[in-house]
């Protein structure tokens, strides 16, 4: 059986150009296309989608609205295609939140040309999507305070900088979610961490600015060369990755360029395999919700030099696949629900 999308955009161009790109792929077709919310809604629940394309910045409704309505009466699959700029990226993340469980950046210059080179992304994104589990969107969090209690660093000087053992957490489809579950679990004086979130350029940085008012540890987009201190958790930018490198007993971000690995970029392997050649065995990660197996070889490399290692288990992910390919690789130390994440950064931070 083929995977039925119905696209919501009011661009006559986008439209057009998604029905052409699936038409050559045997695994997917298009079920039909609507210019906005207001005709696309009784299409859909009369007959549903299993992958709904949805653009975000729409006459008559927005698509964040209906995305939060479809999510309340009977989620469907949803990959968001936004603009990318800042007001685009900024609700292309409140999409996300609300249970949208991928992004696909586009252009308002050269839009056709834009799809057609991103045939091959665009589709497996659908196809992923067809396969996840999407949920609505979680319980809505206070913003922390602005002036934040003082790092474990700060209070116990340079003694909390050497001890510190990084964490590294990868992540990809339904990520978003999950990552702010944990992150808004976790106490100011949290270890370091370090995420690699399968997203695209220009939305990372939002990201991490969504998160940094939700959390009581400071959430930023990492640059190159900013120290992974207790209190900290360092997003990887997208387009580029992220690597841990270690310097005077503390832990430092690497910020490069270079290919995709995995067809991602940042790639959690590169994260995890980084953190294998400078943390050794003082070290925590954990595998998150997503498609394919970014980050089984890395976890691997971890695991057998004796880092602690965690996969989220099949009830509690969006997509199990990151997490059932580090397990089938003999990968993993435990297999644990979402909600046990945050208690088991804390477990391992108490370790000593």
């Amino acid at each position: 059986m083929t995977i039925q999308v119905y696209v919501v955009d009011d661009s006559a161009v986008v439209r057009q150009t998604v029905m052409h790109l699936l038409q050559g792929d045997p695994e997917i077709s298009l079920m039909g296309s609507a210019p906005n919310p207001l005709i696309a809604g009784p299409v859909i629940r009369k007959q549903r989608p299993d992958v709904l394309l949805l653009d975000i910045e729409m006459p008559g409704m927005d698509g964040l609205t209906f995305l939060r309505q479809i999510m309340a009466e009977q989620p469907i699959p949803t990959v968001i295609c936004s603009t990318l700029t800042e007001r685009g990226s900024a609700v292309a993340l409140e999409a996300l939140a609300a249970g949208a469980v991928a992004v696909v950046g586009k252009p308002r210059l050269g839009l056709k040309q834009f799809l057609e080179e991103s045939r091959r992304e665009l589709v497996q994104t659908l196809k992923s999507a067809a396969r996840s589990h999407p949920r609505g969107a979680a319980t809505p969090r206070k913003p922390v305070p602005s002036v934040r209690p003082p790092a474990a660093s700060t209070l116990v000087g340079i003694h909390a900088l050497a001890v510190n053992k990084p964490v590294v957490i990868g992540s990809s489809t339904g990520g978003t979610q999950a990552l702010e579950q944990i992150m808004t679990s976790l106490p100011a004086d949290s270890p370091g961490i370090a995420v690699v979130q399968h997203m695209p350029e220009k939305f990372t940085a939002m990201y991490a600015q969504r998160l940094n008012g939700l959390c009581a540890v400071e959430v930023r987009e990492a640059k190159d060369g900013d120290r992974l201190e207790r209190g900290v958790v360092l997003i990887a930018p997208g387009g580029r990755h992220l690597q841990l490198r270690k310097a005077g007993g503390q832990y430092f971000a690497r910020v490069i360029e270079g290919p995709p690995v995995n067809r991602h970029k940042p790639s959690v392997d590169v994260l995890f395999k980084s953190a294998a050649e400078c943390a050794g065995k003082d070290l925590l990660a954990i595998i998150l919700t997503g498609m394919g197996d970014d980050g089984a070889r890395g976890m691997k490399q971890l695991h057998d030099g004796g880092a602690r290692t965690i996969a989220q288990d099949e009830a509690s992910c969006v997509v199990f696949g990151m997490p059932k390919e580090a397990i089938k690789l003999g990968a993993v130390d435990d297999i644990f629900p979402l909600d046990r994440m945050a208690q088991s950064i804390t477990q391992f931070d108490a370790r000593g």
